[in-house]
């Protein structure tokens, strides 16, 4: 994801892939993230970037992307969508993304890659808002890798690069690469994420269970460019566009909150449905908590040491309703907590701090 101005290499790692953390959090726009179901394969999948190979006929493509604000925004000007399959060894991720000039510049590992117009992936395994990867890939075939311990918003930091062994991509482009004389249909990639080097982003296993959901969200800049001296050059002062699978409601991707749903199943390809995740509406409550937390601490210089002092004395509602249940001071910090009751008639328990992690209370 974009900066968009320029900073000094010593400061990027804080800023690069959608840093925009002087938005305010009250401009972002509700948002239902989306689900997928992602179905197992019984063969290992050809990595060469066709998405030809048999399994892929059998995964379920994903809405097409919209703006990264939501689709209240102009429609995309060119339609993307993604696929995903998984085996005993891979996360399989599959994307085709229309271009009528299909161009890029990077060849570096580890470049900056969304200068050039890309295709990104974010997964957060445990959906706790922290230690997650991000994956960028431009019509080269050249490759980015991250981990951010914490958003942006939140300090991060870093990990640049993280380079995940044994993963595997690849590019295939309908058209002609880096030719402006002509018009392109289309490029695709396909990426075999190691189940090995995810590991390390959740707690839980991997492979993951049939019915286990992560939070993911894949992402599409687009830069406008002008042809000059017979090779493509971006559009001096235009911003990229963002199109996404889940919208954010805000132009970062980096509110992992926001990302969408994947659900592992072992069942047979388009007979699963995707259970919307019944945790999610503690989750909201304790990320407005935090987001008017940090609000009151720009505008007050510490912290509010309760709802009132938010104006959000309206969460704590009675039982049975999802509510604020738990509102505490730490050191140099907070502790808010939410509970909801679930279908089957159990109740569940949610936290967040200053650093808006959420993890379920004991």
């Amino acid at each position: 994801m974009p900066v968009r101005f320029l900073v000094p290499a010593t400061i990027l790692g804080f800023l690069c892939a959608g840093g925009t953390v002087a938005q305010d959090w009250e401009t972002m726009a509700p948002i239902t993230p989306r689900g997928y179901v992602c179905y197992r394969t019984e063969a290992p999948l050809l990595v060469d970037g066709r998405l030809s190979d048999p399994a892929w006929a059998g995964a379920p493509w994903t809405d097409f992307f919209v703006d990264i604000r939501g689709d209240d925004w102009p429609k995309p000007r060119f339609r993307t969508r993604a696929k995903l399959l998984w085996d005993n060894d891979f996360l399989y991720v599959g994307a085709l993304l229309e271009e009528p000039h299909v161009w890029g510049r990077l060849i570096e590992r580890n470049s900056v890659i969304y200068h050039d117009n890309d295709f990104e992936i974010f997964i957060d395994p445990d959906g706790d808002n922290h230690n997650y990867y991000e994956f960028e890939v431009n019509a080269l075939n050249t490759i980015w890798e991250l981990t951010l311990r914490r958003p942006y918003k939140d300090g991060g930091p870093v990990v640049d690069p993280t380079n995940i062994k044994g993963l595997k991509s690849a590019v295939h482009v309908d058209g002609s690469l880096n030719a402006p004389h002509d018009t392109d249909v289309s490029w695709s990639v396909e990426i075999a994420l190691p189940w090995s080097g995810l590991a390390k982003y959740t707690p839980g296993s991997v492979p993951p269970q049939h019915g286990d959901q992560w939070r993911v969200n894949f992402s599409r800049v687009q830069w406008q460019h002008q042809i000059e001296d017979g090779a493509y050059r971006k559009t001096p002062d235009t911003p990229e566009d963002n199109w996404v699978w889940s919208p954010q409601g805000i132009v970062d991707m980096h509110r992992p909150e926001r990302w969408g749903y994947v659900q592992f199943s072992a069942a047979a390809p388009g007979t699963d449905g995707f259970v919307p995740d019944p945790t999610l509406p503690a989750r909201d409550l304790l990320m407005k908590v935090y987001h008017a937390q940090k609000a009151f601490r720009k505008a007050n210089g510490r912290w509010a040491e309760n709802l009132q002092e938010l104006g959000l004395s309206d969460l704590a509602r009675p039982a049975g309703w999802p509510r604020v249940s738990g509102f505490e001071m730490a050191e140099d910090g907070f502790l808010a907590t939410a509970s909801d009751s679930l279908n089957h008639g159990g109740i569940v328990t949610l936290r967040t701090n200053e650093k808006s992690r959420i993890w379920r209370a004991p």
